[in-house]
């Protein structure tokens, strides 16, 4: 079974088809699908979702691990700010992330919060300050972070570092393959996931894929943003990822079976998925 650690389900582009959607990420194989949420409206709409997927569910009476699972048919969420929204963030954002987190079904991470400089959507000050929240909660309920960066990776570092000598664990997702971050986030204790990026003649992080280790990595598909080749172009979704499982074992020269092992267990432990 191979899992998408990283989708935007709510977002418009997956309006009215959404059960279609992870139907089809099921015939693939992507059992599991991790909704990430925008802002903290997305993670209340997300909720919404897993409760609307779970009704549609049928479960397996035999699966006990099913029926307990807080996944509400295999869909787990997060909750959090993108950096692009850090400017319109409350400033109570603390506490209503923390409400946000006890809802049930509860997130399995926080995020995607994060820093980025590429687009002038919110000001450095916004940034810094509503990241620093997002870990700041992180460490008080032990939840994992999920973080977006570009164009910041300087920045990004100095935060890495501090979040994991305070023991927050966190991912770099849609990572482009900067080595020093890498090594920076593998130093932390902190993993790196991998996009439909891995699939396209200008992927500049073949180096990365290589190198890091077999169990600090992910898959991710980051719908509907870039979707792998042969699908380039078009609305990315969850049962895509099998393309980017098998683009990554090429490039590691390993089978696809053994990525995918290693893909999902590590992404279990991370997100401490009972599904």
């Amino acid at each position: 079974m191979l899992i998408d650690t990283h989708c935007h389900l709510t977002h418009e582009r997956y309006e009215g088809d959404v059960g279609e959607v992870l139907s089809r990420a099921r015939a693939a194989g992507v059992g599991v699908t991790v909704a990430v949420a925008s802002d903290l409206g997305d993670a209340a709409r997300i909720r919404q979702l897993q409760e609307e997927v779970s009704q549609n569910t049928e479960l397996d009476p035999e699966d006990e691990d099913e029926k307990e699972a807080p996944s509400k048919g295999g869909l787990y969420r997060t909750a959090g700010v993108h950096p692009h929204h850090a400017g319109s963030a409350p400033g109570d954002l603390e506490t209503r992330l923390l409400e946000e987190l006890s809802q049930t079904p509860a997130p399995v991470a926080v995020g995607e919060c994060g820093l980025d400089f590429y687009y002038d959507l919110a000001s450095p000050r916004d940034q810094y300050r509503v990241f620093q929240t997002h870990l700041d909660v992180a460490a008080r309920t032990g939840l994992p972070v999920v973080v977006h960066c570009r164009d910041a990776e300087d920045e990004m570092a100095g935060y890495v570092r501090e979040a994991g000598e305070s023991g927050v664990e966190g991912v770099l997702h849609c990572f482009p393959g900067d080595l020093d971050l890498m090594e920076t986030a593998l130093e932390a204790g902190w993993l790196v996931s991998f996009t439909g990026l891995v699939t396209f003649s200008s992927f500049q992080g073949v180096e990365a894929v290589r190198a890091v280790p077999s169990d600090r990595y992910m898959l991710e598909t980051d719908g509907p943003y870039m979707a792998p080749v042969p699908h380039r172009g078009r609305r990315n979704e969850p049962g895509y990822v099998p393309f980017i499982r098998d683009r990554v074992a090429e490039l590691r020269s390993e089978s696809p079976s053994v990525v995918e092992a290693e893909t999902t267990r590590t992404a279990r432990r991370f997100f401490r998925l009972s599904h």
